[in-house]
């Protein structure tokens, strides 16, 4: 085995070795130095995410011990993703149709007309200023399709900045501390959205609160908390899909150009990119009852590591699987999960990231311009640019 381990390989500069060697294992390994089961190819994956006694959460922690109590543990406890069960299948349900409603042209128009508009105030050419951007253009159009006025993005992006960083383990108390004050200010700009005599109309706030009714989904908190949770999904996960679709472009040969040559193939690109480099490796499921699972006996409490991103290198998920194929035929994605709780915004994040990346090809680098490392995570794969060495 290598010498990286499941919870250090999103921010390798190439974890896919080690991840092939997983999938080629036993369908569940457990690492006795992490303490965790491991799930890596595409047949285990499904079938931990499938599997009723595989919660979300410990039982006896649905909020993480450093959270509770706090404005951030209040948001995380509502999440529908961090939920099992009833208070998963209704919040999940509204969701699901309220995303499925948002016209994708019009998504795709608000997406361009944001990426454009951020891009003329920055010079993408710099690499922290492409840093900043990757992570706002994502925000503000999902901030818009709330339904928040283009005076408050601002404040919601630095509010969100804070908020994320206590969803990490490796927060600090004080990022935590900053997370419960962000989670105040987020909540009562949701707050103050919804005291408007109307949510605006046509708008994801509408949307939502349509669907609840009609599922019976009538806690206002919690569909509050959710619409705070979806912003903070759209921080990380799609400004990763950006920022690793452009470390394609940097780093695939012959990609930039192919792309160059059919512009239209940027959507094929983006939806390759969350199958071939995701921004999201892993996540984790806990054994709420002892039982054999993928053929071995997992004690109820403990933990399931499963690993997304070496799913979709599955040669029996994705025939070539280590290579970069733009038309690749019946492409499987599991980096948006699987299952009961599958990410229902994998195509406006996709929609999204393509828009991002469109704009950022009108003024590209020069070649070997920039270099790349990745935002301290366990799970996510987040690149953070910089200049390649001898570049002033």
């Amino acid at each position: 085995m290598t010498a990286i381990d499941a919870l250090a390989a999103p921010t390798r500069a190439d974890p896919y070795p080690y991840y092939a060697e997983l999938v080629a294992g036993p369908a569940l390994a457990f690492d006795a130095r992490l303490g965790l089961w491991l799930a890596a190819g595409a047949a285990a994956v499904e079938a931990v995410l499938g599997e009723p006694r595989c919660r979300v959460r410990p039982l006896a922690e649905p909020v993480p011990a450093a959270l509770a109590g706090g404005g951030a543990g209040a948001i995380f406890g509502e999440l529908v993703r961090m939920n099992d069960g009833t208070r998963h299948r209704q919040p999940k349900l509204a969701l699901q149709r309220a995303l499925a409603g948002v016209d994708p042209l019009a998504l795709r128009a608000g997406a361009a007309a944001v990426a454009a508009a951020s891009a003329a105030t920055r010079d993408l050419r710099q690499p922290a200023q492409l840093s900043d951007w990757m992570v706002e253009v994502p925000l503000y159009t999902v901030a818009g399709l709330i339904g928040f006025p283009r005076s408050q993005w601002p404040a919601l992006a630095a509010w969100m900045a804070d908020f994320v960083a206590c969803l990490s383990p490796l927060s600090s108390a004080a990022q935590i501390a900053g997370a419960n004050a962000a989670a105040q200010q987020l909540l009562h700009s949701f707050e103050a959205l919804l005291r408007q005599a109307a949510p605006q109309p046509g708008s994801l706030l509408q949307a939502v609160l349509r669907e609840a009714a009609e599922v019976g989904w009538d806690g206002a908190g919690a569909i509050l908390a959710n619409l705070v949770g979806l912003l903070s999904q759209t921080y990380e996960a799609t400004a990763g899909l950006v920022g690793n679709s452009i470390v394609a472009l940097l780093s695939q040969p012959g990609l930039a150009r192919a792309v160059g040559a059919a512009p239209e193939r940027v959507d094929a690109l983006v939806h390759e990119v969350s199958r071939f480099d995701p921004p999201v490796h892993n996540t984790r499921r806990y054994m709420a009852q002892a039982g054999t699972l993928c053929g071995v006996d997992v004690a109820a409490g403990q933990t399931i590591l499963v690993l997304l991103a070496a799913a979709s290198r599955d040669p029996a998920a994705n025939p070539r699987p280590h290579e970069f194929l733009l038309e690749r035929p019946a492409r499987r994605v599991f980096g948006f999960g699987h299952g009961p709780h599958a990410c229902p915004g994998h195509a406006l994040a996709c929609s999204i990231a393509a828009a991002a990346v469109a704009e950022w090809r009108r003024r590209p680098p020069a070649p070997g311009a920039l270099a790349w490392r990745y935002r301290r995570s366990v799970n996510a794969r987040i690149p953070v640019f910089h200049l390649a060495q001898g570049q002033a």
